[in-house]
């Protein structure tokens, strides 16, 4: 048991898996987990969405941009949409709750202190911050945000997202088909950068 729960937490860690083989469906479900669910912070949100774009030019993932995109920025948007009624239901409570193997305070803690410092515009901004991102809904449901503010920021930072990495993996993979070679090291990079992006949020 306990070695098929680690072979599919490999596999949903896998982007060239995910896109080769579980479709549209799969991609749109691990973007509505790591956006909604607290357990979902692990996910390959980033990399995830630009591979899509590029592996979606070259014909490895047969699905064509104008349905690709608003269907991800939709699951990225309910995904949020949940995330935020966890917090509100919960509230409080999420701050007195212990550590465990799927929830760490301390990711709850840090996307509180990025919205003391950003306000609002965390909800947008957060999309471009891993753990950040799936807590941020959370904790504005925790604070009583008003939903209908929430949704208009949701709907910006789910467009602006996916509107981005999507499409700019898309078009990178027309003008330069040779990217698919190298996915390793497209994903390093992704790590890369968004750690450095977390760091530099932390500093300022």
């Amino acid at each position: 048991m306990i070695e098929q729960l680690r072979s599919f937490f490999e596999y949903l860690l896998n982007s060239e898996e995910i896109i080769r083989n579980g479709g549209l469906a799969l991609l749109m479900l691990i973007i509505f987990a790591e956006t909604g669910l607290f357990i979902g912070f692990f996910l390959p949100g980033d990399y995830l969405l630009f591979l899509a774009g590029l592996t979606s030019a070259s014909g490895l993932f047969p699905i064509q941009l104008y349905i690709l995109v608003p269907a991800v920025a939709l699951a990225a948007f309910l995904g949020n949409t949940v995330g935020f009624f966890t917090g509100r239901y919960f509230g409080p409570r999420l701050f007195n709750k212990k550590n465990s193997l799927i929830f760490k305070k301390e990711n709850l803690e840090r996307t509180k202190a990025f919205y003391e410092k950003h306000g609002s515009i965390t909800i947008v901004a957060a999309r471009f911050l891993p753990i950040v991102r799936t807590f941020a809904p959370i904790l504005a449901g925790a604070i009583q945000m008003p939903f209908k503010k929430f949704s208009w920021l949701n709907l910006v930072g789910a467009t602006a997202w996916v509107g981005l990495l999507i499409p700019a993996g898309y078009f990178l993979g027309v003008q330069f088909p040779w990217l698919k070679n190298y996915v390793e090291y497209i994903i390093i990079g992704f790590i890369v950068i968004t750690r450095s992006e977390e760091h530099t949020s932390e500093l300022q």
